[in-house]
């Protein structure tokens, strides 16, 4: 049998371990880059240390009590029961604690939810499991979905630094203006939390809730869907880029040309071989989370369409469940998602992937005389 000592030799350092693995374990609250994420974590410090002298005082004056006022030195217990003054004295001291707290919170929450004088209006919708981001005084919109590969994800290949909190298309603000964010949700419950911006708002269906920003450093700031929202949760990350002024100027442009270029590919000429090659594109960005790259879903949840009556099926019958979604499932409509082009590419790729091989073709003018 080991000897103690050789036991403690054995255990300290295992007991070191956690001390190297944690080194930079951060157990307080993010700063943030906003005069309001400051604010907040200045107030946090302030109710903690507040608690902490709370419970320096009441743990040393039980401490000493039980120490000082031992039986075994003879001491007798006090009677004050119904002691009207000391009934008084512990009423008014937490009531005096509580309106110290109550002060800096109260100005704090103030500020946080005056949303007026904004100087750029955003709208941000929640869906499963992706962010939509409408420029309302711009009049341009996109979707924000996760970039990090399925690949990664499902262990094939290696994760990189920024593993489901990447995605392709960040919310870009300019820097010392303040962006006002109008938050709803399309379908479930969402909320979009970005602890650098001191920003967390619930995304309701059918209510607006707002919140605001004014990002003092140029930088990328990620953040996460914090509400349980169904099976891909975890996989509607936030990213928000703050750029200066004119670098924001420059991207909107290109993103109205983008806007532009896009209405105007709906009157194209369009080959089978180029709806199939974008419809690809359009699959593994918005639908190949449930029915899996290969197309064979993951049952009964989310059915196969590989080889599936749907997509070797009546070419309506596609069409609709893609435009209007399968009331009481998760098969959500993408019509109001995606644009005609794109409705028109994941269709035709589907019939016409994983061997289904209908040699089907959509175009974006059918798409858009059924929606």
């Amino acid at each position: 049998m080991l000897s103690r000592r050789r036991l403690m030799a054995l255990a300290l350092p295992c007991l070191a371990v956690p001390v190297f693995t944690h080194a930079d374990w951060q157990v307080n609250m993010t700063r943030g880059v906003t005069d309001i994420s400051e604010s907040v974590f200045n107030l946090h410090m302030t109710i903690f240390w507040i608690c902490v002298i709370i419970g320096i005082v009441v743990f040393g004056v039980m401490f000493w009590s039980i120490f000082a006022y031992r039986k075994s030195k003879g001491a007798k217990p006090a009677q004050f029961h119904e002691s009207t003054t000391v009934e008084i004295i512990w009423t008014i001291i937490p009531f005096v604690i509580l309106i110290g707290m109550a002060i800096p919170a109260t100005g704090t929450l103030m500020k946080m939810y005056d949303t007026s004088d904004s100087e750029l209006d955003i709208k941000i919708t929640g869906y499963q499991w992706k962010w939509r981001y409408d420029y309302l005084k711009d009049d341009f919109g996109f979707f924000s979905t996760l970039a990090t590969s399925q690949d990664q994800i499902y262990n094939k290949d290696q994760k990189g630094d920024h593993y489901l909190l990447e995605v392709d298309e960040p919310l870009v603000i300019p820097v010392n203006k303040k962006v006002r964010f109008l938050v709803t949700a399309n379908d479930v419950i969402h909320s979009w939390w970005v602890p650098d911006l001191a920003v967390k708002r619930d995304a309701i269906p059918g209510f607006v809730n707002e919140a605001w920003a004014i990002v003092k450093e140029p930088g990328i700031y990620r953040g996460q869907c914090a509400e349980l929202c169904g099976k891909d949760h975890g996989f509607m990350p936030i990213v928000v880029k703050a750029v200066s002024d004119q670098e924001y100027q420059e991207w909107v442009l290109a993103k109205q040309e983008q806007a532009r270029q896009e209405y105007e590919l709906k009157n194209k000429q369009w080959t089978l071989q180029e709806l199939v090659d974008r419809g690809e594109q359009v699959y593994l960005k918005n639908c190949a989370a449930c029915h899996q790259a290969s197309g064979e879903g993951l049952p009964p949840a989310f059915p196969a369409l590989k080889g599936s009556a749907i997509a070797t099926g009546p070419i309506e019958n596609h069409i609709n469940t893609v435009l209007h979604g399968v009331s009481g499932t998760a098969m959500q409509a993408f019509g109001p998602q995606l644009s005609e082009v794109d409705l028109a590419a994941v269709v035709t790729y589907e019939r016409n992937a994983w061997g289904n091989n209908k040699g089907d073709m959509v175009t974006p003018q059918e798409i858009a005389e059924k929606k």
